[in-house]
């Protein structure tokens, strides 16, 4: 795997990139804002962005506007989004517009490297990774019907499913089988009125619409 960094700490940037080498991930580029990762990916062609949310000049949302021209100049491209802290809109610009190969990860996630890694890898391959507390906030804003004929344990499997989680993941997490959570999984999708997909990171999107994610904040 081929990865081009943009953060603009440099410490955090350095600790990246010493993180993915180790780990057996090329890094072709480490730059520290959105006008040089525009410039790297062009470059370097690789196979995932790994994208600060908030860089030079403004801090705002300078890495979000950065990747969406990137998935749509390189829709093959996957890019994972970190933020220091919870920002429901700027994965709803992403994840409204494309369809897997994305991340949106706090940067706090870093210190877990082997689930860093995992999400990271997800993402690479076409999957969908989304930090837990931006699940858990688009859960509890959205805590309305049909939402509220959801079982406590299908709440629990929603949450972890919409993490970019596999059934097999998800009996992990929750300790229990799979044929349960496969029980648990039809039914949510059941009471949703959402039709099941084949693919992980296309059933996490239409959790996702349905909780409105795409809604404009």
């Amino acid at each position: 795997m081929r990865v081009v960094i943009a953060e603009d700490s440099v410490l955090l940037r350095a600790g990246l990139v010493k993180l993915l080498a180790g780990a057996g991930i090329e890094v072709v580029a480490a730059v520290e804002d959105a006008g040089a990762l525009l410039r790297a990916v062009e470059q370097h062609r690789p196979d995932l962005a790994l994208v600060d949310v908030r860089m030079p000049p403004a801090f705002t949302d300078e890495g979000v506007r950065a990747a969406l021209v990137l998935k749509q100049q390189w829709p093959g491209l996957a890019v994972l989004l970190l933020s220091q802290y919870v920002e429901e809109r700027y994965a709803a610009d992403l994840l409204t517009e494309h369809t897997g190969g994305l991340g949106y990860l706090l940067k706090d996630r870093v210190a877990d490297v082997d689930e860093f890694l995992e999400a990271l890898r997800r993402v690479a391959a076409g999957g969908t990774a989304l930090d837990p507390e931006v699940v858990a906030q688009l859960l509890a804003r959205r805590r309305t019907n049909p939402l509220r004929r959801l079982t406590p344990r299908e709440t629990d499997v929603l949450a972890t499913m919409a993490e970019g989680r596999s059934n097999s993941a998800i009996a992990e997490i929750l300790g229990i089988g799979g044929h349960a959570v496969e029980k648990h999984v039809n039914n949510i999708f059941a009471k949703l009125g959402l039709v099941p997909a084949d693919t992980d990171h296309r059933r996490v999107l239409a959790v996702l619409h349905y909780l409105e994610i795409g809604e404009r904040s």
